[in-house]
């Protein structure tokens, strides 16, 4: 899903939304043959003290961006930070979480739950989701406040569309699906979110699908706004759907599992003075705030993770 907005194709092909029911925002296997967490950390700046915390990302700006969030949240509350950005798939950085090479990652509580945790989950909605997490995390992990913000799959219609045919949510959309072509990876026609999904919950059998691999990106928004599809899969937090008027469909039956923000972190060096300045980042990050620092960092602006983190912490009153 890596449109010129975010960084979306890579996670489309990741372990995380492409192994699991959920998208969003999963991750993509570490290419090379190194250690990926061999390599340098970068310092948020900060209190030069001993005990640190090493905060990990995975392979695509957003996690890369919050993980610089949390590490300048923790160094504004006096505790010394630093960051392991680009270390890979769930399947290498969840590992590195509990052999302690990272203290702390960000990550999107439905692919935890159902790609690390448990395949066979059956949660979709968001405190359900939470709560199985919690107690299916092994000894030594756990997992802070979870944030409004989500980054998850979604139908999305033009606006056209949408009040062409009185369009607010997929079960509207159901009523109209079989003369709709829709835009999605290949794996949506199998995925249990996908064409199952949609069919078991809703009712809605799409008339084709035209397959697109890069994950709700430039191919796929074109396709939409040409109508040369009618529907397209993208995740939340794609500022094209801003920029372009889109319509998010509602999914009142949770087709989709929820994919809230939150901190997974190894116990062992985790303080209640850190877990309180990252559950002050999961008060206070939104969805809205997500897409805004997408376009930040990988739209025109190209604004570095560490920039774009440093300058929404100062908005929000976190940091100076």
């Amino acid at each position: 899903m890596k449109h010129p907005i975010h960084s979306a194709v890579t996670r489309r092909s990741l372990g995380g939304i492409a192994a699991g029911v959920g998208i969003a925002l999963a991750l993509s296997a570490c290419g090379g043959g190194g250690d990926p967490l061999s390599g340098p950390t970068t310092s948020a700046g900060g209190p030069a003290a001993g005990g640190s915390l090493v905060v990990g990302s995975a392979d695509f700006p957003e996690s890369q961006t919050i993980a610089e969030i949390y590490a300048g949240a923790l160094n504004a509350a006096g505790i010394t930070a630093t960051t392991k950005p680009n270390i890979g798939s769930r399947e290498i950085y969840f590992k590195a979480v509990q052999d302690g090479s990272i203290d702390v990652v960000p990550e999107y509580s439905g692919n935890l739950l159902t790609v690390a945790l448990d395949p066979e989950a059956t949660e979709v909605a968001a405190d359900e989701v939470y709560k199985a997490v919690v107690e299916k995390l092994p000894e030594g992990l756990g997992v802070l406040e979870p944030s409004k913000a989500e980054n998850k799959d979604a139908m999305v219609v033009t606006k056209a569309t949408a009040e062409k045919h009185q369009l607010k949510s997929i079960e509207d959309l159901a009523k109209v699906c079989k003369d709709f072509t829709m835009a999605a990876p290949v794996t949506f026609e199998e995925r249990p979110y996908g064409f199952p999904g949609l069919k078991k919950n809703y009712g809605c059998e799409l008339k084709a699908l035209k397959p697109f691999n890069d994950g709700g990106g430039n191919l796929t928004l074109q396709a939409l706004l040409k109508d040369e599809v009618q529907v397209a899969d993208i995740y939340t937090t794609t500022p094209s759907i801003a920029d372009n008027d889109l319509v998010v469909l509602e999914d009142p039956k949770n087709n989709f599992i929820a994919q809230q923000v939150l901190p997974l972190y190894n116990s062992a060096k985790m303080t209640d003075k850190a877990k309180e300045a990252l559950n002050n980042v999961s008060r206070t990050l939104t969805t809205e705030d997500l897409i805004n620092l997408n376009r930040a960092v990988s739209g025109d602006q190209k604004q570095s993770a560490k920039d774009a983190a440093a300058g929404w912490l100062k908005e929000k009153g976190i940091a100076k």
